[in-house]
């Protein structure tokens, strides 16, 4: 039998977007489970990978919901099942994993970055050795909606930075990655969180979909690429 990847959303708006389109295309199993509605995060038996992806929450918080996801997480990256955390799930892995999450220098929302210009991360030279972006451009626009960012333990790889919150890939061990900016975005998905996303609803949105529109041919060709390349990591290719 295949095994499922495992996707847990921590608010119901943030679903796995480009993502969930390769794994319907490629026929790949998979289970969603939504913690913002009452799931529980499952044990990890009998799941190929695991991927949390954003929320609201902060990984410092002390409620029984991040304490079980952070939990989990921990047993994930121990029993070397291949995980993917995106923003908070990158927050949850890191501090999952003996590293700190801490305020953002400046947050990061949006296409553009406080001085203007699009948001974009490169790679470092472990991040352009990194199967997870193999066949990839040093550099790529991304999309940011967080506050926080975190401090990586020693063990911790930085695959990928930024200007302002530096630490942007994240790799533990040789199985887990975490993503602070967003490759998930679909413009179905803009549409949902410009409606219900509080920092997103205060800025102008005319202009965030234009942004979009600007960067989607490589932005949506960089996330289902990067994607892709979990999965083959993982084993499902």
């Amino acid at each position: 039998m295949q095994k499922e990847v495992l996707i847990v959303k921590n608010i119901t708006r943030e679903g796995p977007g480009l993502l969930e389109e390769i794994l319907r295309e490629q026929g790949i199993f998979y289970r969603i489970v939504d913690m913002d509605k009452g799931d529980n995060f499952p044990p990890m038996g009998g799941f190929g990978a695991v991927v949390v992806l954003g929320g609201p929450d902060s990984a410092n918080d002390e409620s029984i919901k991040m304490k079980e996801e952070i939990l989990r997480i921990r047993e994930t990256i121990a029993a070397g099942i291949p995980f993917l955390g995106i923003c908070l799930g990158l927050q949850a892995m890191v501090k999952a994993a003996g590293g700190r999450v801490t305020k953002c220098p400046a947050p990061e929302i949006g296409f553009h970055d406080a001085d203007g210009l699009l948001n974009s991360v490169e790679l470092t030279q472990e991040g352009i050795a990194d199967p997870m972006f193999t066949a990839m451009e040093k550099s790529f626009h991304v999309f940011h909606l967080h506050g926080e960012t975190v401090e990586l333990a020693e063990d911790m790889v930085l695959l990928a930075s930024g200007k302002f919150c530096r630490n942007q890939v994240v790799r533990v061990g040789k199985t887990a990655y975490g993503l602070q900016c967003h490759f998930e975005l679909t413009s179905e998905m803009l549409e949902t969180w410009l409606r219900e996303d509080p920092d997103l609803a205060a800025m102008e949105p005319q202009k965030l979909r234009e942004d979009f529109r600007q960067i989607r041919e490589e932005y949506t060709s960089v996330g289902r690429n990067l994607f892709r390349n979990f999965l083959i990591t993982a084993g499902f290719f």
